[in-house]
């Protein structure tokens, strides 16, 4: 497993939840989780598009370690290991949605069809478009 040369100096709370829920797949993970619920490894893999093993696999892992996701194994044949938000992680949500709410407004190319879990947030429409709903 990789192993940082420096130790992280995070001093501030941003630099703390940007650790947490920042980079490509962290957000993306706790949004289709938020959106689902509950999750095998594989439906999860299905859902995330474009995600390798191995990725998904460490970014659970630093999920995980951060409280914001937890991994249930059921001891059965065949062995089930599914995947949920904690309460930490559920509380996470309502500020990756108003981030999405203004990159949907900002972002050039936001005119495409969203996916699923990012429906859930009004994605693309500014806060006096939700108002006018």
């Amino acid at each position: 497993m990789y192993q940082p040369k420096l130790e992280k100096d995070i001093r501030c709370p941003l630099e703390y939840g940007l650790d947490v829920f920042g980079g490509k797949w962290k957000s993306r993970i706790i949004c289709v989780l938020a959106a689902k619920q509950v999750l095998r490894y594989s439906t999860l893999r299905r859902e995330m598009v474009n995600i390798t093993d191995a990725v998904l696999a460490a970014t659970l892992k630093e999920l995980m370690t951060d409280g914001i996701v937890c991994r249930q194994q059921f001891d059965e044949i065949p062995p089930r290991v599914e995947y949920r938000l904690t309460e930490k992680g559920v509380s996470v949500v309502p500020i990756l949605q108003s981030i999405c709410r203004w990159a949907g407004a900002y972002h050039p190319e936001a005119g495409g069809p969203a996916p699923e879990q990012c429906r859930k947030c009004d994605y693309g429409r500014t806060d006096m478009e939700n108002s006018l709903l």
